[in-house]
């Protein structure tokens, strides 16, 4: 067999184990590579070279600003906005939340997008009374096509960009995918609207995600928080004025510990260290045991106002709630603990403790397993304590913070990091992949973001499978497979003009993508894209994004792509859901792409 047969063959073979699935794609993707070296299509460089491509480190990079983005709160903020909406025209929210969904996968991506929210929708249905199968795919669409309004959207974009440089086919502008995206949104908008309801199927779900949005106010009532609170004003007269509020202590006052303190100027969780006149400190424990507190440390006792919710002061975008349990063969159990107790650097506070469902309020207590411990503290402080195995984290705080806390600390840096990134890839400044990589290093530079939650935020499979599926597109280039395939193309469709050439590219792409990653999609038909229009004789940029095009319209089946998996189960579909309303959309998309691309990008 000669180079073109083997690289069809192999390629050929993972595109079935892609559809078929029974193994991880990535193993199939490695193994597609492996392959390659060692039928001599490839030699070792050229099979290894994917992983250290500038294409994998700058969808690294993306994923890793995604991150530090929903880190921050912002998609928090977006759903607070949209639930102002949920007492308006069904309509009304519908657009509501696919425009926003559509802009946020612009920024941070489509799957940074999705899993921002979904929680969202989840709750726009609960609240509103709309079936969630009614909102989910229209909420996959809206990412789907937002993705396709800027080079951040999508890898295909980056892909489809990175090498049309690298061919010398041109540049692709960081807003230039807007000319195609933009038509597409509003055309599947208008598609929803008129056609949603019809198409998609009234159900259920088992399966969605939980909703924090009132954490804070639940654990306040399940552990009985107010119960027994007091606030505790610091006169100016008060010895308490200039000291380190981490170093006050009230372990002498039987049952008494402090909850919380807050500023004397917005009544919001204290963020300076030392105290000062006018500020609150809300404690908990018997009242004549306050007042002696109080008459020791001359401050004033006064009621617990309205002025802020306990649930806000605790969890907020400085200070954090955990619930924890304590595992068998912990090595915390025999410990002694009291409410009020801090860690060491008084970073962390235990608020209360409960066993069997009743708290426990005893001056000490003896940890046992299964024992329910709240903590408060800080976002960075609750992430390392709770990296340990001896305590069971009920819900993950970094979930929590994200669909709690809107515009949380470092949402400005977030805004400013973003804002360079777009300067950057607009006047392209710098090759994109320097662009993304040096936002991401500024993301944990300036604090936004540490490298635990990059670590565990980024998708490594995406990456993984990116810079595996590179050396087959290579090797597609290497053995004249593209050139082959191309030049079939171009003899079946070419008689009719470049214009039923890309319809062809198009839907060779769209095909494919319905069954394997739309990533893999492009990596495999971008080689042919550029022998097609070689052997035409015309500019490959419109081939190009026909490909990019065809590659993203994954609209008929729920595995193809992340987003529409993401939803499938919490809009409790089935598989023969998506194609309906995702052909209409699909047509919408082939119009559109045939249409604007030789206007916008021309054949000659």
């Amino acid at each position: 067999m000669n180079d073109i047969a083997v690289t069809l063959s192999i390629i050929g073979l993972a595109l079935v184990l892609f559809a078929w699935n029974p193994v991880p794609a990535i193993v199939v993707a490695v193994g597609a590579s492996l392959a390659l070296y060692f039928t001599g299509v490839l030699t070792m460089p050229e099979a290894l070279t994917g992983f250290g491509d500038p294409v994998v480190v700058l969808i690294a990079a993306l994923l890793a600003i995604a991150v530090a983005v929903e880190t921050t709160g912002i998609g928090a903020w977006a759903g607070q906005l949209l639930l102002r909406l949920s007492g308006a025209n069904e309509t009304t929210l519908l657009v509501a939340l696919m425009v926003v969904a559509a802009i946020f996968s612009g920024l941070i991506g489509m799957n940074g997008a999705v899993a921002a929210l979904l929680p969202v929708a989840v709750i726009i249905a609960v609240r509103t009374g709309i079936s969630p199968s009614q909102l989910m795919i229209p909420l996959a669409l809206a990412c789907l096509k937002g993705a396709k309004l800027t080079m951040l959207g999508s890898p295909v974009n980056v892909i489809a960009a990175t090498q049309a440089e690298e061919f010398g086919a041109g540049h692709i502008g960081f807003f230039a995918w807007s000319v195609l995206g933009m038509p597409q949104l509003i055309g599947s908008i208008i598609i929803v609207i008129f056609l949603g309801q019809r198409l998609l199927p009234e159900r259920k779900s088992e399966s969605i995600p939980a909703d924090f949005s009132g954490h804070a106010h639940t654990l306040v009532q399940h552990y009985n928080l107010e119960h027994g609170l007091h606030q505790l004003a610091v006169p100016a007269t008060s010895p308490l004025v200039g000291t380190s509020r981490k170093a006050l202590d009230i372990s002498a006052y039987v049952g008494v510990r402090a909850v919380a303190f807050l500023d004397h100027e917005d009544d919001r969780p204290l963020e300076r260290d030392r105290l000062e006149a006018g500020d609150l400190i809300l404690v908990r424990g018997d009242g004549h045991e306050v007042d002696r507190l109080a008459a020791d440390l001359r401050v004033e006792v006064r009621e617990h106002g309205e002025k802020a919710a306990l649930g806000d002061v605790l969890l907020s975008r400085d200070s954090g709630l955990a619930e924890v349990v304590v595992p068998e063969r912990s090595a915390l159990i025999g410990s002694t603990v009291f409410p009020g107790m801090t860690s060491e650097d008084h970073e962390v506070m235990i608020l209360a403790v409960q066993r069997g469902g009743a708290e426990l309020v005893r001056p000490r207590l003896t940890l046992r397993s299964g024992d329910h411990l709240l903590l408060q503290g800080s976002w960075p402080a609750l992430e390392r304590y709770l990296s340990s195995a001896q305590l069971l984290v009920i819900d993950s705080p970094d979930q929590v913070r994200t669909q709690a806390v809107a515009l949380g600390r470092g949402t400005k840096r977030v805004f400013a990091i973003l804002a360079l990134l777009v300067v950057l890839l607009v006047f392209n400044i710098t090759p994109a992949p320097i662009a993304c990589f040096l936002c991401a290093c500024l993301m944990v530079i300036t604090g936004v973001v540490r490298l635990p939650q990059i670590y565990r935020g980024i998708d490594w499979n995406t990456v993984l499978l990116i810079g595996a599926m590179i050396a087959p597109a290579r090797a597609m280039e290497k053995s004249g497979a593209a050139e082959m395939i191309g030049n079939q193309i171009v003899n079946l469709l070419g008689d009719f003009g470049p214009v039923a050439v890309l319809v062809g590219l198009f839907m060779a792409a769209t095909l494919i993508t319905q069954f394997i990653s739309n990533t893999s999609t492009a990596l495999v038909m971008m080689p042919i894209a550029f022998a097609a229009a070689g052997d035409m004789g015309v500019s490959a940029l419109p081939m190009v994004m026909s490909v990019a095009m065809g590659a993203s319209a994954s609209f008929l089946t729920p595995f193809a792509n992340g987003v529409s998996l993401m939803v499938y189960g919490p809009g409790g579909y089935k598989f023969g859901d998506f194609w309906r309303l995702g052909l209409v959309v699909l047509i919408w998309t082939l119009i559109v792409t045939v249409i604007v691309t030789p206007l916008y990008w021309p054949f000659h």
